[in-house]
């Protein structure tokens, strides 16, 4: 069953300057590593020790916020501005390596850490990927 972020690009009548589907797996991906980034957030702030996670839950949250941005970016394509979603693009990558980075310093001791930064691991590749496409 294709994605609905998938359906939505193939039905844009219009052409987009960047394959649709590394497009759309990139728009999975920060969709993804935003519900993660959320969620890992939020049991950070259940932990027992959540003066210790203070670092792990702002990271979280920015990772969180940059990701929907980009992805609402990326998902309009009428007026399309490359520069702008380089941009993007680029400092959602660097916040999945700032947030993957924190989250792998806790991950021995909380799971939710564990998978939120495979989550920004897999977004900061898939936000790389695409780059390496843009002319």
């Amino acid at each position: 069953m294709p994605s609905t972020t998938k359906s939505m690009l193939d039905t844009y009548p219009e052409s987009i300057n960047l394959d649709r589907d590394a497009l759309a797996a990139v728009i999975e991906a920060l969709n993804a590593c935003a519900q993660a980034c959320t969620a890992c957030a939020d049991a950070c702030l259940s932990e027992d020790m959540v003066a210790e996670l203070t670092k792990c839950v702002r990271t979280n949250l920015d990772c969180a916020d940059i990701c929907t941005t980009t992805s609402r970016v990326l998902s309009r394509h009428t007026g399309y501005d490359a520069n702008i979603s380089r941009s993007l693009l680029e400092a959602c990558a660097v916040a999945c390596r700032a947030c993957g980075d924190e989250c792998t310093g806790h991950a021995e001791m909380h799971e939710h850490c564990r998978v939120c930064a495979e989550a920004c691991r897999a977004c900061e590749r898939a936000c790389r990927d695409l780059l390496a496409t843009m002319s």
